[in-house]
């Protein structure tokens, strides 16, 4: 019988009609995993909905932040509540069911042989289903990008669906991080290639959200930018 503690973080901003249903295939595809929910003040009352369901489930966390913040900073509320709770793992998924929790056991099959396992797009298996040319190019643009600037081998650098080995990430130092939005999703990868992580990928069907609308922008993507080139010319 494993002892291995997970950990499912989902930050929210406006997910009050996907975030039910999150849960419920969060439960059923790792029923031993417990939730944390990180929300940002949500408008539509996310963050009550969310209190209301843990009354319900202690299995179900809420972290209450007073604005929205950035998915940076949320991710790293996240980190530091998986390394102060003890976690074995953490895996992270987009709160808009874009990233089916039916990938969890497969990101988990990875831990056998990597600290941090990517459920990606861009390999044999993976794929998105939804998008607009405009959305595939800029992700496609950004990848390419982050992996030339920051010498990453990991073919989805951009994507948020990933289960990290909480044992790792208490050797980085969370207070160098600079990103505090979408790009830190390359820079935790940039970070762990320099602590030595091993590193895999497995395929997830990308599915685009079925309420309410995408918080990516040009300004995001822009923003990725200058902390990809930041980080590349930071010294070793």
């Amino acid at each position: 019988m494993t002892t291995d503690r997970l950990l499912v973080s989902l930050c929210t901003y406006n997910e009050r009609e996907n975030l039910p249903l999150m849960i419920a295939e969060i439960g059923r595809f790792a029923p031993h995993a417990e939730i944390l929910v990180i929300d940002d003040n949500s408008p539509d009352g996310t963050g009550a909905a969310a209190a209301e369901f843990a009354r319900e489930n202690p299995q179900l966390h809420v972290l209450h932040r007073p604005g929205k913040l950035g998915l940076g900073t949320a991710m790293l509320a996240a980190f530091r509540f998986a390394i102060d709770h003890d976690f074995t793992y953490l895996i992270n998924l987009d709160a808009d069911l874009s990233h089916p929790p039916r990938h969890i056991p497969e990101l988990l099959a990875c831990m056998d042989r990597a600290d941090v396992a990517i459920g990606s797009r861009y390999v044999v298996g993976g794929g998105v289903v939804g998008w607009g040319l405009r959305r595939h190019f800029m992700s496609r643009a950004l990848n390419l990008y982050a992996r030339w600037l920051l010498r990453l081998k990991t073919r989805d650098n951009t994507g948020s669906y990933r289960c990290y080995r909480v044992a790792r990430l208490r050797q980085l130092d969370l207070s160098q991080f600079v990103a505090r939005g979408y790009a830190f999703q390359e820079e935790v990868l940039f970070r762990c290639r320099r602590l030595g992580c091993r590193f895999e990928e497995t395929p997830i069907i990308f599915e685009d959200r079925r309420f309410g609308t995408s918080k990516i922008n040009l300004r995001e993507a822009a923003a990725a930018l200058w902390v990809i080139a930041r980080l590349a010319l930071a010294p070793a």
